[in-house]
């Protein structure tokens, strides 16, 4: 399996599944994959955050925020890594309820990896709504 083979299965698996628990109330799976090592950072769509207390804090809101997700689904549009570092570009479709009012809605999402200690781990994202 080549590098990129292994984080695309990474990507598609553990990863979709801790933003799969985020969209329905569980923002721990998604913390774990996060970097504990500064910096990280998210450009987000509704809140951004820089530093380990302020990610900590966005994803107990989006926790929070999110019940009920009835379909989530990930079309990456581009990915590489190279060594250490890894990105992805993609369009996440989700149907969710925000703070109990159903939501359907489209982000385009930018994120940045880091390989630590032989595991991936989100470093940065960048994610805004795509309008219709």
């Amino acid at each position: 399996m080549t590098d990129r083979d292994d984080f695309l299965a990474w990507f598609r698996g553990p990863l979709f599944a801790a933003e799969l628990a985020l969209h329905n109330g569980d923002p721990g799976p998604r913390r774990a994959l996060w970097s504990r090592n500064d910096p990280v950072s998210v450009l987000g769509a509704w809140r951004s955050a820089t530093g380990q207390e302020e990610i900590d804090e966005l994803f107990a809101y989006l926790g929070g925020s999110f019940t009920d997700c009835t379909s989530s689904t990930v079309e990456v549009l581009a990915f590489d890594v190279v060594g250490d570092m890894a990105y992805t570009a993609a369009l996440e479709h989700t149907s969710v309820s925000v703070n109990g009012q159903p939501r359907t809605y489209t982000l385009r999402a930018t994120q940045v990896y880091r390989r630590e200690y032989g595991k991936w781990r989100v470093a940065h994202r960048h994610g805004d709504t795509l309008a219709d």
